[in-house]
């Protein structure tokens, strides 16, 4: 069993480079021992989401796939 993650501001952070210049506007990631974290850029670490492993793959295969019609 992995042991707990790190506190969010010891994780480090990044955003994907089709971000715009402002820092704002984006989703920051960062991998955790058990998967990644996601923030809004712009709340810093005052809200972070987790995921598991397998499902950041599965969603970045998705998107890959262009299986998300927006």
């Amino acid at each position: 069993m992995p042991g707990p993650s790190p506190a969010p501001h010891q994780l480090t952070w990044f955003k994907s480079s089709y971000s715009g210049g402002n820092a704002t506007e984006c989703v920051e990631c960062a991998p955790a021992g058990d998967g990644m974290r996601i923030r809004d850029s712009k709340l810093g670490d005052e809200l972070v989401i987790g995921v598991r492993q397998q499902a950041w793959v599965d969603f970045l295969a998705s998107v890959s796939e262009a299986r998300w019609h927006v």
